[in-house]
């Protein structure tokens, strides 16, 4: 066994296909980013009034994943700060990912971690929240300065918290004497704004825009231009990289998903000792891509939507055979309620519930259809979809964030 294990480890140490892997992954950014010109000058436009010392307006960039929203903000951010340090202006950015686990999921968190970004501490838990505001406030008016707080995937924070925290947040500067504040909230989300209350809404005075999706052609020129430093020369086989277009292209223009299907396709190669990265390699990426999909959106879903997926989940698991695999909306229905007793969470009706149950057929990770019980009305057949090798996968993550 060892034998076998040292042939791996040289293997891996010897036959690597990368020059330089980091190049493919999403924290990477690179020196210029193709077809986003116009964007990068729209941000730039807005946050420039920041080089005088004065306060740019809100910001909201919209887009579905991997059209470039971060990397362009990122970008801007750091070319901004370098102007700003020439200039001997004091313009700092603070960034923050609202879809990290425990740390966007209540207001106290966000308050706590962004404290802890700008230099500062609180307990994790414990402090009632005016006293974590006011030691926020007391931590930016510290002196003049212009903090632009940067928040990705605000949605995210907003669905679990309420649209409170973003208002209060914009009603900072009225309480300031030395420091400003601005926001950009990056989102996937583009009838985000549409759905907060109104009064929060007109608070923020912002401006916004939309980054649209990458077609196959422009996918193409990302993924070359990082192939020259991300892999060895030649071992990417024609026609690879138009595939990986191709295949991104068709989830909306998504360059993260190209990137990530030509990393994890160059590492299935690796591992099965090929010199090259052909075409069958990226079509395995992609199923493997397509199985860890789904654990990320069962991660990421709100907790009602995760209550009423564990009560198929569990009925699933109890049924004797096959054909009693299939149940109905009352039945979950019934499911869901017990775990909402067990969870302590406020029951939703059983129209919202059929909502959800939509929600997660569109998802593919249920079949559900609608069919006649003669005077009884009708309601939907329900059956599960997840892959019998994810269904662990799932019900952990569902078991760890229901906190069953």
């Amino acid at each position: 066994m060892s034998v076998e294990l040292g042939d791996i480890f040289n293997s891996a140490v010897n036959n690597s296909l990368f020059e330089n892997k980091s190049v493919l992954q999403v924290r990477y950014t690179p020196e210029s980013i193709p077809h986003r010109d116009e964007q990068i000058k729209m941000l730039a436009g807005i946050l420039a009034s920041s080089l005088r010392g004065e306060r740019p307006s809100n910001l909201f960039v919209y887009g579905k994943t991997g059209t470039g929203k971060t990397l362009s903000v990122q970008y801007v951010q750091n070319e901004l700060s370098k102007k700003a340090e020439e200039l001997d202006v004091d313009v700092r950015f603070e960034y923050l990912n609202c879809k990290l686990k425990k740390v966007a999921d209540t207001e106290y968190r966000i308050l706590a971690a962004l404290i802890t970004q700008l230099g500062g501490s609180v307990p994790s838990t414990g402090l009632p929240t005016d006293q974590v505001w006011a030691r926020f406030l007391e931590l930016i008016d510290n002196k003049k300065q212009l903090i632009i707080f940067i928040f990705d995937e605000i949605d995210q924070a907003i669905k679990k918290i309420s649209d409170n925290f973003l208002y209060s947040l914009t009603r900072i500067n009225q309480e300031l004497n030395l420091a400003q504040i601005s926001i950009i909230g990056i989102s996937n989300d583009v009838t985000f704004l549409e759905n907060i209350d109104p009064r929060v809404r007109s608070s923020l005075g912002e401006e916004e825009f939309v980054f649209p999706p990458y077609n196959a052609l422009q996918l193409r020129d990302i993924l070359n231009n990082r192939c020259k430093d991300a892999f060895k020369k030649e071992v990417i086989s024609e026609g690879v990289i138009e595939k990986c277009a191709a295949y991104a292209a068709r989830e909306h223009g998504d360059a993260r998903r190209a990137l990530d299907l030509l990393r994890i396709a160059a590492e299935l190669s690796e591992r099965d000792g090929k010199s090259k990265v052909s075409e069958e390699y990226i079509d395995l990426a992609n199923l493997k891509m397509e199985r860890d999909k789904i654990l990320d959106i069962v991660e990421s879903e709100p907790k009602q939507f995760q209550l009423v997926l564990y009560a198929i989940m569990k009925l699933d698991k109890s049924a004797k055979d096959e054909n009693s695999k299939k149940f109905y909306t009352g039945d979950v229905y019934n499911s869901y309620q017990e775990l909402c007793i067990k969870t302590k969470t406020d029951v939703l009706t059983q129209r919202r519930i059929s909502d959800i149950l939509a929600e997660i057929d569109m998802l593919g990770l249920i079949n559900a259809k609608i069919i006649s019980k003669g005077r009884h009305g009708r309601t939907r057949e329900i059956k599960s979809s997840i892959p019998s090798s994810l269904f662990k996968k799932v019900e952990a993550i569902l078991l760890d964030s229901l906190c069953l």
